[in-house]
């Protein structure tokens, strides 16, 4: 397919005008490039757009862009040389990783950071880490575009937030579990039938793992004394239920978006055309990412409310904040105030990054998903 696709994309270059190939990009697309300059056309292009700013990446980000690139290419809708897709290869099996800076995306396509990664494809930029980097790239006009037209970091960073914050989610509710059974707390917000009746795919799943933490039955009789317990515990299927849902929405536009031939333009070597388009817009990734933070924040604060019990005599028949038996000790009770301070982060980070606006290239690029800023902020 990648060969297929980079035969098509010369021919079709040679006899009609396409998008960063025989033309300018941006609001320089009606600009025609000269033959006699089409072969440092790719170069100029890289060289121009090698511009993001901010922090270096740590190399488990860039190595996820390497991936994502790679599969992405694989599709066979870039055009591209098919002695890059091999070289990308080689530099994930060796250890190597362009040196790429954090900022210069707003959600409609990665080409800073992909411009670095093409220039050190093509010998002009260093490689890090322990691993030898790829024999150099002759990168022409058929290449640049091809390459940077791709949200190949975005993803990666939102891929590594996903697993990772997925984690952290089971590990809570396995924490969550254990703070029940040191309160000698109810059972019964986990019941069947309690989730048959409401019938919620993501607080479901919560409620059986809970039994199956717990060893409760799927019919648990009440304890005695307390009719039912705060929220922390009451609710935790109702809280932690849509961050699961939300979890498997963005594991959706993720699995789509990885494996998509999203550049612009698309290569059709079936069709022998080219096809101009937006693919690149990443509005679900953007929603998706947002939704999953707002979630997963909705999850931290509940496990504060836990905190707050596990300080509670009425519930722990111990001292307050679980202190020793010196007088005023305050034991734990500090917990809760690195909670609320970490609880406030989250509530900062959570702020819909797809709120964002930003008019760009004279005008022609009027509108960006921002979903750089969301992977950021998730990560």
């Amino acid at each position: 397919r990648v060969e297929a696709s980079w035969d098509a994309a010369r021919e079709i270059a040679s006899w009609g005008r396409v998008y960063g190939r025989s033309t300018g990009v941006g609001a320089n697309r009606n600009e025609s490039v000269p033959t006699e300059a089409a072969a440092d056309h790719g170069l100029r292009l890289l060289r121009s757009h090698a511009g993001a700013i901010g922090e270096e990446l740590p190399a488990r980000q860039v190595r996820a862009m390497l991936a994502v690139r790679a599969n992405q290419l694989l599709a066979g809708g870039a055009g591209l040389r098919p002695t890059v897709v091999t070289a990308l290869c080689d530099a994930l099996e060796t250890g190597a990783h362009p040196k790429v800076n954090a900022l210069g995306s707003v959600g409609t396509g990665d080409i800073a950071a992909l411009a670095q990664m093409g220039l050190a494809l093509a010998g002009e930029h260093p490689w890090q880490g322990a691993g030898t980097a790829p024999e150099p790239q002759p990168l022409d006009n058929n290449d640049a575009l091809a390459l940077i037209s791709s949200n190949a970091l975005t993803l990666g960073q939102s891929a590594l937030a996903l697993h990772e914050l997925r984690a952290l989610i089971g590990a809570t509710q396995v924490v969550a579990a254990l703070s029940l059974m040191a309160i000698d707390g109810s059972y019964e917000a986990y019941a069947l039938p309690v989730h048959e009746a409401r019938r919620h795919a993501g607080s479901s799943a919560v409620a059986e793992r809970m039994r199956l933490l717990l060893g409760a039955p799927d019919r648990p009789t009440p304890p005695l004394g307390r009719i039912q317990d705060p929220y922390g515990f009451r609710c935790l299927p109702q809280i932690h239920g849509p961050a699961h849902d939300a979890a498997d929405a963005l594991e959706g536009v993720l699995e789509v978006e990885i494996n998509a031939a999203a550049e612009n333009p698309l290569i059709s070597a079936d069709d022998m055309a080219a096809y101009h388009h937006g693919g690149f817009y990443l509005a679900q990734l953007a929603l998706s990412l947002d939704h999953f933070r707002l979630a997963v924040t909705q999850v931290a604060r509940l496990s504060t409310s836990r905190l707050s019990t596990l300080n509670e005599p009425g519930f722990t028949r111990l001292r307050p904040f679980l202190a020793d038996g010196e007088p005023a000790s305050s034991g734990v009770m500090i917990l809760e105030y690195a909670a609320g301070a970490a609880l406030g982060d989250l509530r900062a980070y959570s702020a819909p990054a797809s709120l964002g606006h930003a008019v760009l290239s004279r005008g022609v690029e009027e509108q960006a998903s921002f979903a750089s800023l969301a992977a950021r902020q998730t990560l």
